[in-house]
Parts: structure tokens; sequence; C-alpha cells
């Protein structure tokens, strides 16, 4: 007798852990999902749970038929349960979720379709940050044939994907299991070589990635540095064992420099964490850059990273604090010069610049070289060298709705120009950015707006990329009226009139 088994198009692989209320966010997403539920199961892998998690998984599987759960033994991370998951998964894709994430509501029929659209082997869809970072560059467009070297697809290594599962298979690419740091990245960026196409999706928001505030997530806690920059060295060496020295890897490396050890030493990261733990942070670091860099990783940096790099190598740990403290200080000031909205368009014109207190950020202007004004000695004048730098600068605007942790790039038309700043010495000078954006509720997220959406200007500029609200604020309907403008009080204003109201009533 012939049997026809339907195979679902998509397979989400869940590990759970003690996941409690967490849970139910992602539990609603997915029976909330276009794709219809004979065409995608979750597989919940429930790693040895002590609390009501398994219980409410088998409540779950016993409601909806594409609710499967598995139990096992405890084993401290996610990894054994996502490789279980996929050994049990029947679905011709396979997409990995957190038990405390949640999925956009046309995520899985979205992501099903460009890959079969384009037959990928992996789709990266957007993702929104709530209390933690997302690569935003990767998601500034579509891209229908992603590379590591013609795209920042090194920027996501979170295995927040969909991967095809017979590919998976075929390169026999699982997790390393046990309790170690960034098995993701060992994961995914051998996957991301081996991938024959790669998409990304980024005109949806697919998957909306939570950093608990209790820190619950079972990898968020401190980690013990020297095993953790060791699990670093093993993902370099994936990427050493498919490419030959030179610039791709130099960029490939510089992801590691600049996301798991600069970011670490800077700014109000550095100075909030534990002096000792920061100081065992450092010391690895400086051991990695010495002992696995070519200058060339460090070379392709921004100049203000470049100068906390050289700091780093040579263990300056002083003078990485001290840097650290004038660079909390650092923030865009922005403006709103004109704005027109014309049906469910906006246009505005913006203008920004960087300060650091009340004082712009400077560049020092001598002998026909700008270089960036720093407060620490010891740091090498190439180094911080921003004269061919500058035009890579940009002021950028993004939408963003509130709540909802949905943002998009706006497309402007942005130009810098340089004034003097005499009050900060001779030779001082900085930049001023300006753009003209155009935003259309008709289109913007594919016309799906409704609800309250704020505008924000992002500077990009020489190490910094800051962000800043503009006193601009849209609410926009279900019916797909026009947008109506909110214009927001500002901070404190409210409080100073009823504090005002209740003066002159006497109370």
């Amino acid at each position: 007798m012939n049997v026809n088994v339907i195979v679902p198009k998509v397979s989400v692989v869940v590990p759970a852990y003690n996941s409690g209320p967490h849970l139910e966010k992602l539990v609603a997403s997915l029976l909330r999902q276009s794709l219809p539920p004979g065409e995608f199961e979750a597989v919940f892998v429930d790693d040895g749970s002590t609390d009501t998690t398994p219980a409410r998984l088998d409540e779950l599987a016993a409601a909806h038929p594409h609710i499967r759960v598995l139990h096992t033994e405890n084993s401290g991370w996610p990894s054994r349960p996502r490789n279980i998951g996929v050994a049990h998964a029947r679905g011709e894709y396979v997409f990995f979720a957190d038990d405390d994430d949640w999925f956009g509501d046309e995520a899985l029929e979205r992501l099903h379709a460009r890959a079969a659209e384009h037959d990928a082997d992996i789709v990266v869809g957007k993702m929104a940050g709530h209390g933690r970072p997302v690569p935003r560059e990767l998601f500034r467009r579509d891209r229908a044939d992603a590379t590591l070297d013609n795209s920042p697809l090194i920027d996501s290594l979170t295995a927040h994907k969909l991967f095809r599962r017979s590919f998976l298979d075929e390169h026999e690419i699982r997790f390393p299991e046990g309790p170690r740091r960034l098995e993701d990245h060992a994961m995914v960026t051998r996957a991301l070589f081996l991938s024959r196409r790669t998409c990304v999706l980024a005109d949806y928001v697919c998957y909306h990635h939570l950093r608990r505030e209790d820190a619950g997530n079972v990898t968020a806690g401190r980690f013990d540095p020297a095993g953790y920059y060791a699990n670093l060295r093993e993902a370099l060496d994936i990427v050493d064992a498919h490419t030959e020295p030179g610039q791709l890897r130099d960029k490939l490396h510089r992801r590691w420099l600049r996301n798991e050890m600069i970011s670490r030493l800077r700014g109000k990261r550095l100075l909030e964490a534990p002096q000792d733990w920061a100081a065992q942070v450092a010391l690895e670091c400086g051991k990695v850059i010495r002992e696995r860099f070519a200058p060339g990783v460090a070379a392709g940096l921004p100049p203000l990273q470049r100068a906390i790099a050289s700091l780093t190598a040579r263990d300056r740990l002083d003078e990485l604090r001290r840097l650290a403290e004038w660079e909390t200080g650092v923030r865009v000031r922005a403006r709103v010069d004109e704005h027109l909205a014309a049906g469910s368009a906006v246009t505005l014109t913006v203008t920004a610049h960087l300060e650091s207190g009340d004082q712009p950020v400077t560049l020092v202007v001598s002998d026909g070289r700008h270089r960036l004004a720093l407060p620490v000695d010891g740091v090498d004048p190439d180094l911080i060298d921003v004269t061919d730098q500058r035009s890579k600068a940009r002021l950028d605007v993004v939408a963003r709705r509130m709540g909802g942790g949905e943002e998009f790039f706006l497309p402007v038309d942005q130009r810098a120009e340089e004034e003097p700043v005499p009050s900060a010495g001779p030779g001082r000078v900085h930049l001023v950015h300006h753009a003209t954006a155009r935003l259309d509720f008709a289109t913007l997220n594919a016309g799906r707006t409704e609800g309250t959406w704020t505008l924000q200007a992002r500077l990009t500029e020489n190490g910094w990329t800051e962000d800043v609200r503009l006193p601009l604020t849209f609410r926009c309907a279900a019916d797909g009226s026009a947008p109506v403008l909110v214009t927001p009080a500002r901070p404190g204003l409210r409080a100073r009139l009823r504090r005002a109201v209740k003066r002159l009533l006497g109370r």
C-alpha cells in the first residue's frame, strides 16, 4: 500500500528548560502563523526541566497535532536539545528558535517562500532586538545571493535562521555539545561557508529576539574569559580552514575583534563590569589580537576602534579606562530642520553631529591630515588618522514602531561638511551631517503600519554609531488612512505644567 506522507515545509526546533511563563509568547506566535498548521511543525525539546514546563508542553502537544514534544535528561546547554530536535524534525527546512523569543505572524510562510523562490540552503530573516543588539546593516535591504564576501553575513551568527534540513544532514552540520560558549558561532560559520545559496529577507520582521531582564537566558551569565576566548579561537579556526590569508580572512576575523573584544572594552560596558573580570577579558583579548590577527584585521576598523585594539594588544588597561570614561559622554545631537507631509508620505531634513559633553567631537587638522582628538596618550597618530575615513561617515534616518521592535532604514540623501571649533583650540574642526529622508507609510513594512512610529537619527562616524530620537511621532490606523502627526511634549514639560497649575490653584 502506498501511503502519501506529507512533509512539513518547516520544522521549528525549540530547546526548552524551566521556561515557565516566558514560553507563552513564542507559543502564541506559532499558533498565529499564516502558514497552515499542516504545513509546519514545532518540535520542543524539554531539556530536563524541573518546573511546570514539561506539563505545559505535553498539554500543547495534546491540543495541537503540529506541536511535538521530546523529553530528555538535562544537558545544561541548548546545543544537545537542538541536535536532538534536528534528528527528529520532518520538515524540508528547520528553524532554530529560543523558548523566550517569538515570531512575526507571517514569518514561516515568508521565510519558506523566499527559500523556495531562490532554492536557498539558508534564509536569514530580519530580526528585531528587545534589549539586545541585532545586525542592523545586514537587514538594510533584501539579498537574493548573500555571501560572506559580498555582504555583512558574518554579523549574524546566532542560530535563528532557516536551514534546509538535507543541507545540514549532507554536511553533518550540528551544534558542538557541552557547556561551552559561542556554540552558535561554530555551527553557523561553517554553514555559511558551505551554503550554496543564502538569502536575506529584510522587508519583514520575522523574529523577535529578547534579552530577559532576569537574565534567564541559559547563556546570559558572566562568562569565564579564558574559556570564552578559547571557544572564539575555534570559530577563527573554521574561518582559517575555508580561507587563505588576505582581505576576506581579515574581514571575517574583524567581526570577532569588533563584536567580542572591542565592544566589551569601551564606554559604559567596560566601566560597569567588575574591574578584575574586565582585566581578565582585556588580557585574553590582547592574546588573541597578538597571536591570531594579521595587521589588516585592525587596520580595517574605524579610527576609534583601531585605537582601542592597539591599547588592548599592548595591555594598556589604564588608558582603555580613561578612553571609556570620556566615551560615555559621546552622543549625537540632531534636529529636524523641516518636515512636509503629503498624503501617506513625509519628507524631512535633519542636521546632526557628535558631541562629548557640551563640545563637538573634534578632529585635529595638521600638515594636511585629519586626526581624531582623543583624551589618551600612547596611540600612534596614524591609527587615528581619519583623512580618508571622513567620506564613510553617514547620517541615516530610521523609522521604528513603538512596542514592536521593527525598524526600517529610510531612503536618504546625505552629505557632511566641516565646521571649525575655535573653543577647542587651533586647527580643530568637526563634521556636521545633513540628510533628507522620505517616509512613505503606504510602502513602509509593505503597508503594515498600524500603530505608533517614531523617527531616529543614526549617525555613524569614525567608530561610533549613535542614535537619538527625533521629535516627530506618527500614528497610523488600520484602515490605511493618512498618518497623524503626534507632537510629543518635551521631556519633563508635562510634570512642570502640572506643578505650575497646582501652584496657581494654591495646592
